[in-house]
């Protein structure tokens, strides 16, 4: 049985998404190939000898570029079994369905792509899917299986001032989540829940990394702190190991908060810095989309990481239905005064909200009211600002920040630009951007060198 597990785009990472299905089909006795079309051409000559052809789904970018490779793959292999697995593949199953899919598979999807090997081998076609779509089994996990993947020096690496580029690794300690922001494309698929990777897993995952060159270590989970005790063994263990891997995290507001008295072990135990999906300074921007923090919470934070000589790496979701001119150049101010703007990725100024197929979003009347029809060629539903200016404002953010970045800017020269660019479209032109000499005392703020983000 010939598996092609396919990822199209996660972030400039090696894919876990492709290395732990392939642990677990190669232990299933298939032959099983991995393609990363971030990183390398589609192989041909396994599209055709393969029986099941899976796209890896977790994100919305990669989806709407699996769909575009979809039509490639039924040209060279029109016999072959296709399936869609990850975050956006249960939200998306109309859509997919159109596209050819025999099989969906959400959540944990490592025992439905076994499943359904071991079904396409005893009956060699399938006329219906039998596997859950969306599964949440507890899962034993088998350490993640990385060859024939393309070397972790292809891909993202990180930056430090004064240092050589290292290369990255990436590995995932939980799945899910246990909160329940409106906008996060995993609450449609966890509704509030999370799976643990066994300890002894992800250990092995980072060591046969280490092996293969990685200097820092990438954890994609969704929130590091759900699990506090069995994040926190990690990086001790971890630490133990290899005193000078450095790591990141990504961890909500309300738990930097809640467990602030672990950010000190963070920091002695290799971490660089934190990201935390602050999305907004509106307070009631923040309360529709169900944050659980307020402004002043990130400000608690932000000194917080201040004291404990941790670099918080924060990211929004700048334009919004209810995001006004006004608003959006608060939002820069406050990362001026706040010293944050060496902190904050340039993309992160031009975000646009997305309301995709399942989105809790579409709970609230105003979002509703608001929403085109879905749009199957973006994935989403549409939406307007209610001030067209908010809009076009939007539209010359994303071109600064693309031009900026395709440029080589520094993060402070694109952020001088939009600043620039906002207060004129809002009649605010001349206002001084506070702390003008912020941009050389950051320089020193490590940072990925994958700019986009969803």
């Amino acid at each position: 049985m010939h598996v092609l597990l396919i990822s199209t785009y996660e972030l400039g990472r090696q894919p876990f998404g492709l290395a732990s299905p392939a642990a677990w089909l190669r232990r299933a006795g298939a032959s099983v190939a991995c393609v990363d079309l971030s990183r390398q051409p589609l192989d041909e000559e396994a599209v055709r000898r393969a029986h099941l052809v899976a796209f890896y789904l977790p994100m919305h970018t990669a989806t709407r570029l699996a769909a575009q490779v979809v039509p490639q793959v039924r040209r060279l292999n029109p016999h072959a079994c296709l399936c869609f697995y990850g975050l956006y593949a249960p939200v998306n199953e109309g859509f997919l369905r159109k596209l050819g899919a025999h099989a969906l598979l959400g959540g944990e999807f490592e025992e439905g792509l076994v499943e359904l090997v071991e079904r396409l081998k005893a009956r060699g076609n399938l006329s219906k899917q039998a596997e859950p779509v969306i599964s949440l089994a507890r899962q034993r996990f088998l350490t993640p299986d990385r060859q024939g993947l393309p070397p972790l020096s292809s891909y993202a690496h990180l930056n430090q001032a004064g240092q050589r580029p290292r290369v990255v690794g990436y590995t995932e300690a939980t799945r899910g989540c246990k909160h329940l922001c409106r906008h996060c494309p995993v609450v449609p698929i966890y509704q509030g829940r999370f799976r643990i990777v066994q300890p002894e897993v992800v250990l092995a995952d980072i060591r046969q990394q280490v092996e293969a060159g990685a200097e820092h270590i990438t954890f994609g989970d969704p929130d590091f702190f759900n699990g506090i005790g069995h994040a926190l063994r990690i990086v001790a263990q971890l630490h133990r190991e290899y005193p000078r891997l450095t790591y990141d995290v990504t961890i909500k507001i309300e738990h930097l908060l809640r467990y602030a008295g672990h950010l000190a072990t963070l920091r002695d135990t290799g971490c660089l810095f934190v990201t935390s999906a602050v999305e907004s300074v509106d307070d009631t921007i923040l309360a529709r989309l169900e944050k659980g923090h307020t402004f002043a919470d990130f400000l608690r934070v932000v000194r917080l990481f201040r004291e404990t000589g941790l670099c918080l790496a924060p990211t929004f979701v700048p334009f919004t239905p209810w995001t006004t001119l006004a608003g959006y150049c608060q939002l820069l101010r406050s990362l001026a005064e706040m010293d944050l703007v060496e902190n904050v990725a340039p993309i992160q100024l031009a975000i646009r909200l997305l309301i995709p197929a399942g989105s809790h979003l579409l709970e609230l009347d105003e979002v509703r009211a608001l929403a085109g029809p879905f749009c199957e060629a973006e994935l989403v539903y549409p939406w307007k600002s209610p001030n067209p200016a908010v809009d076009e404002l939007s539209r010359r953010v994303q071109f600064r920040v693309a031009r900026g970045l395709r440029d080589g800017e520094t993060r402070w020269a694109i952020f001088e630009s939009v600043w620039r660019l906002a207060h004129e479209l809002a009649g605010l032109a001349g206002r001084e951007i506070p702390q003008e000499d912020v941009g050389p005392a950051r320089a020193a703020v490590p940072y990925l060198t994958e700019p986009w983000y969803c």
